[in-house]
């Protein structure tokens, strides 16, 4: 674990005790508390280690002094304008049902306060395979204590799973409420882990003004000052919609030489085995 309701596991500051003890999130969750989870006992988890450094494993990571906002605002307006921002914002199809909800839509308004534009905001935390709750609990049981515990050796260790953040969430996400605000002429923004990005297939970049979704890309960098982990931003990738969405959704086809090759290695060990009959018991004894 990187970050532990925000904190490295090893800083023992009078604040970070707070967070700790009380399950705080300093991170512009909807509450105080953290409620990833579960809200009555979190897990408080923001990030984890990995050979290339930390990775953001929770959506409000990326909420710090709402940098991505701003972020964002630099991409769907000019300098010139208000704006705000609206959390969790259902977003209908045709038919009025939910497409899901956005993230974060940020609005520009008139001096009269009326709304003449907007744009969307989605955030892309990465999943994990693995069980975290277990090495999380046996943390907080003894923070001091466990704070440098090697948990490599135990069974479903926790690791990025970047293949199921694209397919499950991403592509989803790109796929319904991207689709709806393309065709209305809105311009998306993506907030994504560093890391997660590297995954992804290679996205065809566009000019800044031509472009139609902004990659933010950021990283988690250790403020040696603060003792703790902070936001950075380290890229933007400017793409059009159709393009991203095409690369992101659809698979990198294989050859088909090489499936019917394998279909047959199955056929063959298939036949080869022999089958397998059951022996019945006479009654007789």
């Amino acid at each position: 674990m990187a970050e532990v309701f925000g904190h490295s596991p090893d800083d023992f500051s009078e604040r970070a005790q707070r967070f700790r003890r009380n399950k705080l999130c300093p991170f512009n969750n909807k509450v105080p508390s953290c409620t990833k989870d579960k809200a009555k006992d979190p897990l408080g988890v923001c990030s984890i280690h990995t050979k290339d450094g930390p990775v953001i494993t929770c959506p409000i990571r990326f909420r710090e002094d709402w940098r991505i906002a701003d972020d964002a605002a630099a991409f769907f307006f000019s300098d010139e304008a208000s704006w705000t921002s609206l959390t969790e914002v259902r977003l209908p199809d045709r038919d009025g049902k939910s497409a899901g909800n956005i993230d974060l839509v940020l609005v520009a308004y008139d001096q009269a306060g009326k709304v003449y534009d907007f744009g969307s905001l989605e955030i892309q935390a990465v999943y994990i395979s693995g069980n975290v709750r277990d090495p999380f609990a046996r943390y907080m049981s003894d923070c001091r204590n466990h704070a440098d515990m090697d948990w490599s050796r135990e069974p479903n260790y926790p690791r990025p799973d970047f293949l199921s953040s694209s397919r499950k969430r991403l592509a989803p996400q790109l796929l319904f409420k991207g689709s709806i605000l393309h065709n209305w002429k809105k311009k998306m923004a993506v907030a994504i882990d560093r890391q997660f990005f590297n995954t992804l297939p290679n996205l065809q970049s566009s000019d800044r003004n031509e472009a139609e979704v902004a990659w933010l890309i950021y990283d988690l960098v250790f403020d040696q000052d603060a003792s703790r982990y902070v936001l950075r931003q380290t890229e933007i990738v400017y793409t059009l919609f159709s393009d991203a969405l095409t690369r992101i959704t659809l698979p990198n086809v294989g050859c088909i030489d090489d499936f019917m090759r394998r279909l047959q290695e199955k056929v063959d060990e298939k036949l080869e085995s022999p089958p397998t009959n059951a022996v019945i018991d006479t009654p007789l004894g």
